[in-house]
């Protein structure tokens, strides 16, 4: 796994070529280069064009995480976080996100 400027690469490797993809964007973006060192620096470089043709269309870049997670859950699950977040002296948004935290 690869990271640069907030965006992650996954890698692969097959018949002696390393190829990845950025992760966790609706855009496209891939990379590839016969030895780790080659294809880190694809990597970089196709972030760093990915951005310049954003800014050069004049529109923004698609970025991998919002910091913002939908979530369902039951009527019961969502009442005792609640509680056990408010006996903590937290938000429910507090008290996800530090078990998301501590679990990552």
């Amino acid at each position: 796994m690869l990271e640069y400027k907030g965006y992650i690469g996954t890698i692969e490797a097959e018949d002696g070529v390393f190829f990845g993809r950025v992760a966790g964007l609706r855009d496209v973006i891939t990379f590839e280069g016969t030895t780790f060192a080659e294809v880190e620096r694809a990597f970089r470089d196709s972030i760093d064009d990915y951005l310049a043709f954003c800014a050069q269309r004049g529109e923004p870049a698609d970025r991998p995480y919002s910091g913002r997670i939908p979530l369902r859950v039951s009527p019961d699950t969502h009442r005792r976080a609640a509680m056990r977040a408010q006996s903590e002296g937290l938000s429910l948004n507090q008290w996800i996100a530090r078990r998301i935290e501590s679990a990552a």
